[in-house]
């Protein structure tokens, strides 16, 4: 844990973990329920790794946290079309229909839900003998990165199947849905109501690409292209690599560097190009950016497969982010924040 004169590295997952920490077990582990697989892995490894909290920086959390609380109020409103209006309000239509599908169907669906907390080679066997199209299903409804190492677990030749039927994903009838619920049943006992939804589709292949490893990506991307070059072409205009965070404003940069660690930074740094690098250094402090650029070059050589690692692990927090509404990506694209 970095020392008083570091509180300002501290990452949002950090704070959280020092806050859990603070309110003890019972309180900690109420909350914990209302967050999501891979937050709660996220907060839980962040808790692990808090060591020597100093009275200064557990006041500063507390401090925040107080202050964010007082601007909160303590109506709860749980209908489906209360949470529709609300998010799309605040997200626009677009970005919030598919935040909207993701937590309606999985409040009903327990099944699904039971999957985000398994180890991706575990998903794979359960589903591996399905029809493709309920493999597609499953892909969509997990996190990208989940989603990635899962397809990952997959034969070579079976990946661009499974992600061209993401891509043309345009809608779940509830037939399918029900067929994927009944097959959960018999491994978890479970089941629950269905519903349609607009999971799937273009993004969330690309989202999906983004997050698997190099290898797999460049493979399934040509496999696709050979089948469907429309379609490919598609799924690449709509994937965020690393180097394309050159193209977030300065404001969007540095809240993205509060949440990432300096040794995430370093080693992915290490791939990108200079363009992105100065820019980088450009929204740091004169003294950081110095520190970082010698650790840059006194840094000895790495594997690809960890830099590569160090930059997925960062492009998740961008579009964390993103989905919050604190940063944008992709540039001038969208709307201005005020």
């Amino acid at each position: 844990m970095p020392g008083d004169e570091n509180q300002g590295k501290m990452s949002g997952v950090q704070r959280a973990a020092t806050l859990l920490l603070a309110l003890g077990e019972k309180d900690a582990a109420e909350i914990l329920k209302h967050m999501g697989p891979r937050e709660v892995q996220e907060v839980g490894m962040a808790m692990a790794g808090l060591t020597n909290v100093s009275t200064r920086q557990m006041e500063e959390v507390m401090g925040d946290f107080v202050t964010t609380l007082e601007d909160q109020t303590s109506l709860g409103l749980g209908s489906d079309e209360y949470i529709r209006t609300m998010l799309t309000n605040a997200l626009g239509s677009d970005k919030a229909g598919g935040m909207i599908d993701r937590i309606l169907l999985g409040r009903n669906s327990k099944g699904l839900e039971q999957l985000k907390w398994m180890d991706p080679k575990s998903v794979a066997e359960i589903i591996r003998n399905e029809h493709p199209q309920i493999i597609a299903i499953v892909l969509s409804f997990l996190d990208p990165d989940q989603a990635a190492e899962v397809l990952g677990q997959f034969a070579e030749n079976t990946r661009p199947d499974i992600i061209m039927r993401v891509a043309t994903l345009e809608g779940i009838q509830p037939s399918a849905l029900q067929e994927l619920d009944e097959i959960l049943e018999k491994q978890f006992s479970g089941g629950g109501n269905v519903k349609s939804s607009s999971m799937g589709g273009v993004k969330t292949a690309a989202n999906i690409l983004n997050m698997a490893d190099g290898a797999v990506e460049g493979l399934v991307m040509d496999q696709i292209t050979d089948a469907d070059a429309e379609l490919a072409q598609e799924i690449q205009d709509l994937m965020f690599v690393f180097d394309n965070l050159i193209d977030i404003d300065e404001r969007g940069i540095q809240t993205l560097l509060r949440e990432v660690s300096s040794e995430q930074l370093l080693l992915a740094l290490r791939g990108a190009e200079e363009g992105l690098k100065d820019k980088i250094f450009s929204n740091m402090s004169k003294r950081a950016a110095e520190m970082l650029r010698d650790d840059l070059e006194a840094a000895p050589p790495a594997r690809l497969s960890d830099v590569e690692g160090a930059q997925k692990e960062i492009l998740t927090v961008a579009r964390r982010l993103s989905d919050a509404g604190e940063i944008m990506l992709g540039g001038g694209g969208g709307e201005d924040f005020v």
